[in-house]
């Protein structure tokens, strides 16, 4: 005698593989539209070598995420429901791989905020980071409009900052909900916020004495960067509470390489660190507070692009290099 078992059914995906799926599912299509994209006759040899280096970026981000989950009931599930695969096939050409890659970098960075582990929301910033960083490469050798960049004003703390209490933390929300107003960081340490109240310190004045000893374009994007990076230290002293204390560990004057290191390079390093530190505290902040520290994580990637940095699939996550 046979039992009659009730037909198999995939699998309810919690909150978290929900934003992993998504975000896998968006650098494959990335990755695929730009493979197409790079071999389609006419496309330049420079915009088929960026979209080559895109594929294969993307494709890694999908493998570092898991990968596309496969329960083994897909045919079985389709064969009993009369299903069939979808005709539609996306667009393959430069353009379209720079819409999606737009696209999947805003999605990937609202997940990053809202992903209630910490380590997912570490790894989706930084691919956030690194999608807007091939998107901007992308658009500037096609000649088409690049990403639109996250908020990166870091805002003032209110006495309703401070923790949230459990009724007030923010609830997961889908990857593509729209970005609000970014919410003070909550769940980072006094040490954490005095160590980043440092690092940005430290590559202004970097900065400052490199912009006094150039002249030309050199000198002015030195000086700028400098300025913005001061004005961040006293921003994170101010959500710190440390501002003018005993605990406010910026100084006069700090140690700098000499002439033997390039502005370029020390530039890169400065902003290469910053990255690896906002990607940190990305992983440990509360879930719906990361907003701003993936927009800082994006916006060190992207100046470190400005002073030649390569690219790479996973900006300020070292041990992923």
């Amino acid at each position: 005698m046979r039992l009659e078992t009730p037909p198999p059914t995939e699998p309810v995906p919690d909150a978290a593989e929900v934003v992993r799926r998504t975000a896998v599912a968006d650098a494959l299509l990335v990755a695929d539209q730009a493979d197409a994209a790079a071999a389609a006759e006419g496309v330049r040899p420079d915009v088929a070598a960026e979209l080559t280096t895109i594929a294969e970026a993307t494709t890694l981000q999908a493998e570092q995420l898991g990968g596309e989950y496969d329960s083994g009931l897909g045919d079985i599930v389709a064969e009993r429901s009369g299903a069939s695969p979808s005709a539609t096939t996306p667009e393959q050409t430069p353009q379209a791989v720079l819409t999606s890659l737009r696209d999947a970098a805003t999605r990937t960075r609202a997940a990053a905020d809202q992903a209630q582990v910490g380590p997912l929301g570490r790894l989706l910033g930084s691919i956030s980071a690194a999608q807007t960083r091939y998107a901007r490469d992308l658009a500037r050798v096609t000649g088409a409009r690049g990403p639109v960049l996250p908020p990166t004003q870091i805002p003032e703390p209110t006495e309703s900052s401070a923790e949230p209490s459990e009724a007030e933390k923010v609830p997961a929300a889908p990857a593509s909900a729209a970005e609000g107003p970014p919410a003070v960081p909550t769940g980072l340490s006094a040490e954490e916020l005095s160590a980043l109240v440092l690092a940005e310190d430290t590559a202004a004045y970097a900065l400052e004495v490199r912009a006094a000893q150039a002249d030309g374009e050199v000198r002015t994007r030195a000086y700028d960067r400098a300025r913005l990076h001061r004005a961040r230290a006293q921003a994170w002293a101010v959500v710190a509470g440390i501002e003018e204390t005993d605990q406010d560990p910026r100084r006069v004057a700090y140690a700098v390489p000499g002439p033997g290191t390039a502005t370029p390079d020390l530039a890169r390093e400065l902003e290469g660190d910053l990255a690896q530190n906002y990607a940190t505290l990305v992983g440990v902040a509360e879930p719906g507070t990361r907003a701003v520290l993936v927009a800082l994580l994006t916006d060190a990637t992207l100046a470190g692009a400005q002073w030649g940095a390569p690219a790479v699939p996973f900006p300020g996550l070292p041990e992923r290099a």
